[in-house]
């Protein structure tokens, strides 16, 4: 399959490596011809991490598979699938997406990875727009394996079946967001619980460190492997009907005290950033980063591994 990831910022170097990985051949594009080489050479040094870590074999034959193309025109010639990877500017993508539709063949896939602006936006001018949707990816890709798939009304539901085919042959793990709303699915999750934990630090509840504390030793735990439904559906003797009955009336008190749609205070903003800098000053970000991806790699390779314990376990 032939794969075109335009633009080389850190997302389209995940998507390169997803790809490859996948047995794609990947051809990588973008505008600056110094980035794309910047690109290539960070994609090396990951995709060699990846396999030190037990997460890819043949880092060699990963990299072979990547090749920097710097005329868009010829990348996209005999393209299955084309994965956008440009700023988040919708004159942008709306003008990219017209030079996609144009140049690239009938038969091709053409996917966003916006993470907020939805594919009727950018696509509703197009002769093609039928072929259009959102792939929104978490950062890393190749680590966190979520794509949201999101059409336009006009999408053909073929193109959201075929990319969803592509995603589970990468070894990606799929969610079709049915109707196009702002943040699409995980956004919108990660920003309910980041307005309640603002507001907790806010009334003085807690303090940043131990908010952290409550959902990466506590409630992060249970969802590395198992989603809320899940979870509550094992927190009651008799599952979900019975969790609700027992504590609906709690939590619809709470939601009383969760109304508020204001912006975040700029104090607030302030005193959080003063004690996460307590906890980890400004020049240590990038080293915490490197660190997190390591603790993301182990975390998925255990994964990897219980499941193929459970399949065998169950065949």
């Amino acid at each position: 399959m032939n794969i075109v990831i335009a633009g080389a910022g850190l997302i389209g170097q995940g998507w390169a490596i997803v790809f490859a990985r996948g047995g794609c051949a990947v051809r990588l594009w973008d505008g600056d011809e110094a980035a794309l080489a910047r690109a290539t050479t960070l994609i090396s040094r990951q995709v060699n991490e990846l396999e030190n870590r037990g997460l890819l074999n043949d880092a060699q034959a990963v990299m072979a598979r990547i090749q920097a193309v710097p005329d868009l025109a010829l990348a996209l010639q005999d393209a299955d699938y084309v994965q956008e990877n440009l700023p988040e500017v919708l004159e942008l993508k709306q003008t990219f997406f017209s030079t996609l539709d144009t140049l690239a063949g009938p038969q091709t896939v053409l996917a966003s990875s916006t993470s907020s602006i939805p594919a009727s936006a950018f696509s509703e001018h197009l002769a093609g727009r039928s072929r259009c949707l959102v792939a929104h990816p978490v950062n890393p890709p190749y680590l966190v394996p979520v794509v949201e798939l999101c059409g336009a009304p006009w999408t053909d539901p073929a193109i959201i079946e075929k990319a969803r085919d592509i995603m589970q042959a990468i070894g990606q793990k799929p969610v079709t967001v049915n109707k196009e709303l702002r943040g699409f699915v995980l956004n919108r999750l990660q920003g309910a619980l980041l307005r309640e934990a603002f507001r907790l630090v806010q009334g003085g509840y807690v303090s940043v460190e131990d908010l952290d504390v409550t959902v990466k030793d506590g409630l992060g735990l249970r969802w590395a492997f198992m989603g809320p439904f899940e979870t509550i559906d094992l927190n009651a003797p008799e599952g979900v009907a019975d969790y609700c009955n027992r504590y609906g009336g709690m939590f619809q008190d709470i939601a009383q005290e969760q109304t508020s749609i204001d912006a975040w205070d700029p104090a607030l903003v302030h005193t959080v950033d003063q004690q996460r800098r307590a906890l980890l000053p400004a020049a240590d970000l990038l080293e915490r980063r490197l660190w997190r991806d390591e603790r993301l790699m182990a975390l998925l390779l255990h994964k990897r591994q219980a499941e193929i314990s459970q399949d065998a376990a169950t065949s």
